[in-house]
């Protein structure tokens, strides 16, 4: 694993300085996060349940300097942040499930026009992190076919509609009887997690978990 980021980042390096994704000062470009934020992360993972009843672990709360880290990830461009929070996710992965194998890393997909816009799917971006940490395979296994309102635009109460009939599982054979660790970059009111782990349960998975960076106070 080691070898492979030395391998990509001696490229992104001459491009443009690695920074911390909390306080964006310039760091090596092996290094996750400067040292003072080292020493500040959370030791304890914080655990949610998405709707239905789905484990849901995270290594942060969603305030303070990673809520901000994380919408810039997401809004800013900052697509080598993925690296720093999947090591987060794993460690709180390890740490919250340790009684489970799983056989395969998926994540929330996109609709095709977000996709344009943003240029990447920032939970497919932190899957395939994850996958490379934990050394096991990624796989796309939903697909947002419909366009629909951006759920953090919502109230608790509309988002449960809103994102209703909107995804759906690519291939049901190929998860039928699979343990599957989903990923998300946040967890608010767990519906757009527990709608996609539901579909995936109705296909026929074995089981489903899931991860996200940030966790909003319960």
């Amino acid at each position: 694993m080691k070898s492979y980021y030395r391998y990509r980042n001696k490229f992104s390096a001459a491009l443009c300085p690695n920074r911390c994704p909390l306080c964006k000062t310039v760091i090596s470009p092996f290094d996750l996060y400067c040292d003072k934020c080292t020493g500040k992360i959370p030791k304890s993972p914080q655990r949610r349940y998405a709707i239905g009843g789905y484990p849901v672990v995270a290594p942060f709360l969603y305030m303070d300097e990673y809520a901000a880290a994380v919408k810039r990830f997401k809004f800013g461009q900052k697509a080598y942040y993925a690296r720093a929070f999947a090591d987060g996710i794993a460690k709180a992965v390890l740490y919250r499930y340790d009684d489970a194998s799983f056989d395969v890393i998926t994540c929330v997909p996109m609709h095709k026009s977000g996709l344009r816009k943003r240029r990447f799917n920032q939970a497919e971006l932190l899957a395939r992190e994850c996958a490379m940490i934990l050394k096991l395979p990624y796989a796309d296994t939903l697909q947002k076919f419909k366009k629909n309102q951006p759920q953090h635009e919502l109230g608790r109460k509309e988002r449960i509609d809103n994102i209703k009939g909107v995804f759906r599982v690519i291939h049901p054979s190929a998860v039928k009887g699979k343990r599957v660790l989903l990923i998300d970059d946040i967890f608010t009111t767990g519906n757009t997690l527990g709608e996609c782990a539901r579909l995936l349960k109705k296909a026929g998975c074995r089981e489903v978990r899931c991860a996200v960076v940030c966790a909003t106070l319960k």
